[in-house]
């Protein structure tokens, strides 16, 4: 189904003229969008006011292609929906969760990301006050600028600096800076992360890694005896789950630096730290071009036909360029691929379109980078 299209104000608006119905319209539509998506809009608008009827698998389809622009950074936007169309959108409770406008032009207003935009000014009100707080509690009573951490030795009485709150209450302000840091970094990091979403247990191994480091320094405090037992404490551990991504790993490293910074009671350099490292990630995200990946994949079909013309039609669909490498036939026919996808398209989609439930003879697919010589 070709689906008329224009270009306005920075939006593509999608004007479907048939029925998102089963049976061709709603998957035609589907693959449209995702297709536009992997050509590099953004900003799609349908335009529903020529769609007579719509059923479970058009609604599917409208639903499909919101989380699709969502999962780029894009926004998937309904406009002008008949009563029909907007009453099961009601019916099944997702007029709250689409985008849904009464006029194409309200569907071209750019809503401001009011919530992103305060989490952010948070974060960096929060590390400016805690650099504040350090730079406050490295003056010692006397009045004369100490140079080490919080709880450091005076040279001529052995007695400890005093402190606004005093031990312990030092050490977990050292610990609630570490996890603010983290918590600021990882959000920043986050959401100029497009090309491969974060999960759940990195955004929390990343706040706990800056805690843990802020801990280890407060308890190592000047005993090289505590360095000694930490360092062999540590190497039991084995951490079995592969970091793939370089900057990843760079970034658990800085916030292992910024908490043991927080540890020793160098506030103000963990914080500004972080701002820096914060704005390093924005700056990247825009001088720095994300490359398209280069997979191997392995496709067997459940019979000794192999569904190429589906699997090129996939490929075309989501713009991935293929070449094939290898080709066996037996009780079922395999081949394998040397693929370049696009940074935006996720691998799990491609292979759910591909496989789709066994219906195109296609039973596993796998991929793998390539093995370096």
């Amino acid at each position: 189904m070709a689906i008329p299209q224009q270009v306005a104000r920075g939006h593509l608006v999608l004007t479907p003229r048939q029925p998102l119905v089963a049976g061709g319209e709603a998957e035609d539509f589907e693959a449209s969008v995702k297709r536009l998506l992997g050509q590099g809009y953004r900003l799609l608008i349908a335009d529903l006011n020529a769609v007579t009827a719509i059923d479970s698998a058009g609604i599917r389809a409208l639903v499909r292609a919101h989380t699709s622009a969502g999962r780029v950074g894009g926004s998937f936007r309904i406009a002008r929906p008949t009563s029909h169309t907007l009453e099961l959108l009601k019916v099944a409770r997702l007029d709250n969760v689409l985008s849904v406008y009464d006029s194409i032009h309200e569907a071209k207003q750019q809503a401001f990301k009011w919530r992103e935009i305060v989490t952010i000014a948070l974060g960096i009100a929060a590390c400016l006050l805690i650099a504040a707080i350090g730079i406050e509690w490295r003056i010692p009573q006397g009045g004369a600028a100490g140079a080490g951490s919080l709880t450091a030795p005076d040279a001529a009485s052995g007695a400890l600096w005093a402190t606004p709150w005093g031990y312990p209450f030092s050490e977990l302000v050292q610990l609630l800076s570490a996890g603010v840091i983290a918590v600021f970094v990882t959000h920043v990091q986050k959401l100029h992360q497009k090309d491969r979403p974060m999960n759940r247990s990195m955004e929390q191994a990343q706040v706990l890694l800056a805690v843990a480091g802020a801990l280890i320094m407060i308890i190592i405090g000047s005993s090289l005896a505590r360095a000694f037992g930490i360092a062999g404490a540590a190497g039991i551990i084995r951490f079995r789950t592969p970091v793939e991504d370089p900057k990843d790993v760079t970034v658990l490293f800085l916030l292992m630096g910024l908490g043991m910074a927080c540890g020793i009671g160098a506030l103000p350099i963990a914080a500004l730290g972080a701002l820096f490292l914060a704005a390093a990630i924005v700056v990247l995200d825009k001088l720095v071009a994300v490359k398209p990946r280069v997979m191997l994949v392995e496709m067997t079909a459940s019979g000794r036909e192999f569904p190429l013309a589906h699997v090129v039609s996939v490929f075309a669909q989501y713009g991935v360029t293929w070449e094939p490498l290898e080709f066996t036939q037996g009780d079922e026919a395999e081949m394998t691929y040397r693929t370049t996808l696009p940074a935006h398209v996720s691998i799990d989609e491609v292979t759910e379109v591909l496989v789709g439930g066994g219906k195109h003879g296609l039973s596993a697919v796998s991929w793998e980078p390539p093995k370096k010589s």
